[in-house]
Formats: structure tokens, sequence, C-alpha cells
């Protein structure tokens, strides 16, 4: 297809201008005075020549291209290994036993106010969801790989699962 300066303009024809524009004052090419009337003309332009007439002068901005090599990451520094969620003392195992306790709570308090001592139908709901929760505690350092008596195994490592990146070959440890 030819290049026709009469083809009408869509709106993100006009953005990618715009954006054109910002790129070529924040390069310092335009000052603001100019940089606010090719704005202006651009978005209210109807036409490729219109938009072109507006870049013409400046040079060629690809808005997508890759950084340049100087801008490469160093390499994080390995930090020690920590369980987060699985830690004992979390906020969210801290959250987790406040639900319970609230749910719980709230069970009994409905029993107590409706009916009178006898069958503790609470039990129900709070001495399984408290077993689970429990269990789940109580085993999470020793799933997530931590140390000690709580460890799967008796703490040697044997029956420790993986916690992350440190089995990958060519990295540091594997």
């Amino acid at each position: 297809m030819a290049y026709n300066p009469d083809v009408r303009v869509s709106d993100a024809d006009r953005d990618r201008a715009a954006s054109l524009l910002r790129e070529h004052h924040a390069a310092g090419r335009l000052t603001a005075e100019e940089f606010g009337d090719r704005l202006d003309r651009a978005f209210a332009a109807k036409t490729v020549g219109e938009i072109d007439g507006l870049l013409k002068d400046l040079p060629t901005i690809d808005l997508y291209r890759l950084p340049d090599a100087v801008l490469t990451r160093q390499p994080r520094q390995r930090q020690p290994s920590r369980p987060n969620s699985a830690r004992r003392g979390s906020a969210a195992w801290r959250a987790a036993w406040g639900v319970w306790f609230t749910v719980s709570l709230v069970c009994f308090v409905i029993w107590g106010l409706t009916t009178a001592p006898g069958y503790a139908w609470p039990v129900w709901v709070a001495a399984p969801l408290g077993a689970i929760l429990a269990g789940t505690w109580a085993t999470a350092r020793a799933v997530r790989g931590g140390a000690g008596r709580g460890a799967v195994g008796g703490g040697s490592g044997h029956a420790q699962l993986p916690r992350g990146d440190e089995d990958l070959p060519g990295r540091p440890g594997a």
C-alpha cells in the first residue's frame, strides 16, 4: 500500500504522535510553547499528513526500544532463606487463629443465649476446625524445611521439601 497523506488518522495514531512529542519535549528538542502547540494540533489532526507535518523536523524515536546494556541489573545477593507465611508467629497465622477464635466465640455465644445448658453443638464447629488449624500450624515448619524437633524426620534434613531455587543447576548451593 502506497503512502497517502490524506488517509484519516485514528485516536491511537493521535495518541502515538502525542507520546512522540512528549519524548521530544523531555529530550529538550521542543520548548514548552512548541510542545503545547504541536500537542494541540496532534489531537486536532484529521489526516496522516497533518501528523507527519508535526514530526517531520524531529528525529525518529523508537518508543519501544530495549534498555541499553548499561542498565542491566547486578545479580542480587543471596539472602538467608527464611520461611515466610509458614512461620508459626507470622501475621498470617495470627489472622487464621483469630478467625477460628472469633467463629468459635460467636457460636458459643449464640448457644449460650438460645438454649439452656445441655447439648453443646458449637463443639462440632470449633473442634474440627481447630484440629485442622492446629495440625497445619504444628507441621508448617517441617513442611517448609525448618529445623528443630518439629521438622519431619527429626530435623535430619532427609525428608525436607525443597524451598525454592536452591536445587536449580547453575545456582549457588546447587
